[in-house]
């Protein structure tokens, strides 16, 4: 096939059409943007399979010689192993493609009991094949996921008394790339947690991921204005008003609104 051929349907069907018939392989499904419903010309491949435990790796390379039947291989990155747990994972990108329709490839093991698809926090992802529907989709459990939110919240809390200071005490010193750093990953960082705990909790520890889509406007505005800083001044301007609005966040999260929140249709 020719390059300028490769789209993500032919990509995403070279791979289905190579796995399907595998013994040791009992499911494939799209997630991320395509399970979200946000699929746009800059989303990359989010492709996962359930395999035999002792199958894991060999998946792999017939996943790769299928897409070289579209185009050579230019980029492979292998997660390193440790960094998931119970996948491996592996990203491609084949040559004479967009630089954005990168290939998420991870593989489960089939004892692995969370495969990431609750379609309450992970979307509906779309199965393109399911074998005696070896992978079920489960609920939410609730229950458990409050009480995790909870403990997050007072660790949350925790940390951010802690560990601001950091950011004063590197701006008292003049050292002032490791503040901004600081001030990014120790004062924003927890703002942004506190504030999808109070907004929009099933996704509490995605970070800034889908933040655009999930935060009221107004509140993305204002997070917008504090992370571009000018300069000095506006930093130690910016670290007041972050702090402020972090401690008021956290004080107005009710986590006895918690069921409310997971049961809204959104979710």
């Amino acid at each position: 096939m020719s390059e300028e051929k490769v789209s993500r349907e032919s990509i995403v069907l070279a791979i289905v059409n190579a796995l399907e018939p595998l013994e040791y392989v009992y499911a494939l499904w799209e997630g991320g943007a395509v399970a979200f419903g946000r699929l746009d010309r800059w989303s990359d491949i989010d492709i996962c399979v359930d395999a035999d435990d002792e199958k894991v790796e060999d998946v792999f390379p017939v996943a790769e010689a299928a897409l070289e039947t579209l185009a050579p291989i230019e980029i492979k990155y292998e997660v390193p192993p440790g960094a998931t747990h119970g996948y491996v994972q592996a990203f491609y990108r084949l040559k004479g493609t967009a630089e954005f329709l990168l290939v998420d490839f991870a593989v489960f093991k089939h004892s692995e009991p969370n495969k990431l698809l609750e379609p309450e926090i992970h979307g509906y992802s779309r199965f393109h094949f399911n074998k005696r529907e070896a992978v079920r989709v489960p609920s939410l459990d609730r229950g458990a996921f409050i009480d995790r939110m909870k403990s997050g919240m007072e660790r949350l809390v925790l940390r951010f008394d802690t560990f601001s200071c950091f950011v004063d005490k590197e701006i008292n010193r003049g050292n002032w790339i490791e503040a901004m750093d600081l001030y990014h990953r120790i004062i924003l960082g927890s703002l942004v947690q506190g504030l999808r705990m109070r907004y929009y909790p099933v996704h509490y520890d995605f970070g800034t991921r889908y933040i655009h889509y999930e935060l009221p406007p107004e509140v993305v505005k204002r997070l917008l204005d504090l992370h571009f800083v000018c300069d000095r001044e506006d930093l130690l301007r910016k670290v007041k008003d972050a702090r402020r609005w972090f401690h008021r966040t956290v004080d107005e999260i009710d986590t006895g609104d918690l069921e409310q929140h997971l049961s809204s249709p959104r979710h």
